[in-house]
């Protein structure tokens, strides 16, 4: 049995609005084995298409190197638009050392709730991935249950919205025995995986896109798709 621990610690800082959340890297990156094109960063893998998307949005030249310049590109970025990283999963147990999310047993979460307390301007999670099974947005369902709370649907449309109420206890001089709610909104984006391309390929707007103009593909509709969250 394979002990897959998340390599990273969550990137967070004060001035955090938005949070990916995905679940875990490659074991490789838990074993420290990267390859050549890997960058040693949240979603580094040189399979992952979280960082070419956001490239392609925003025209950032990214290497895709096992640099520390690649990694502080990244971190740049991150900190400029106030987009902290904050993936779900600790550390999950696996027969086959592989990247599957169905592959993951005996699953410890992070305290995602603890950091929203917190980094109290966060406002959005986003979400690399939908509520398939041991998907980001399953987990944090399963996470938020733990804490009475529960998800409310926004938008009901890929990518889909949905919001939650997160108790702020008051201080007893504002309002004695009282509490307030923050409002946070999650969006659960088509996964930036090779594994969701089959599921992009087969959307109705893609197909239609795809047939206007032949030369689109899955990394241009997930940067259409994920461009209005991050901006």
């Amino acid at each position: 049995m394979f002990l897959h621990t998340h390599p990273y610690e969550p990137f967070l800082f004060p001035e955090a609005t938005k949070l990916i959340v995905g679940t875990l890297p490659p074991p490789r990156f838990t074993i420290g084995e990267l390859k050549d094109d890997d960058v040693d960063f949240c979603y580094g893998s040189r399979n992952g298409q979280l960082w070419p998307i956001l490239d392609k949005i925003f025209n950032l030249d990214l290497k895709y190197e096992t640099t520390d310049f690649a990694a502080k590109q990244r971190k740049d970025f991150l900190l400029k638009y106030k987009i902290g990283v904050c993936d779900i999963v600790a550390s999950a147990e696996r027969d086959k050392i592989d990247a599957s999310d169905l592959g993951m047993q005996n699953i410890k979460l992070r305290n995602i709730v603890s950091y929203l307390h917190e980094y109290k301007k966060v406002d959005t999670l986003l979400f690399t991935g939908g509520n398939s099974k041991n998907g980001p947005e399953y987990f944090f369902r399963k996470h938020l249950k733990e804490h009475g709370l529960k998800l409310n649907v926004v938008s009901d449309i890929v990518p889909r919205i949905h919001e939650f109420q997160l108790p702020v206890s008051l201080s007893a001089v504002e309002e004695p025995k009282r509490t307030k709610s923050r409002v946070i909104k999650t969006v659960s984006l088509t996964a930036p995986s090779g594994a969701a391309n089959r599921a992009v390929g087969s959307m109705e707007l893609y197909k239609k896109l795809k047939n206007e103009n032949p030369d689109f593909n899955t990394l241009d509709f997930r940067a259409m798709q994920y461009k209005p969250f991050f901006e």
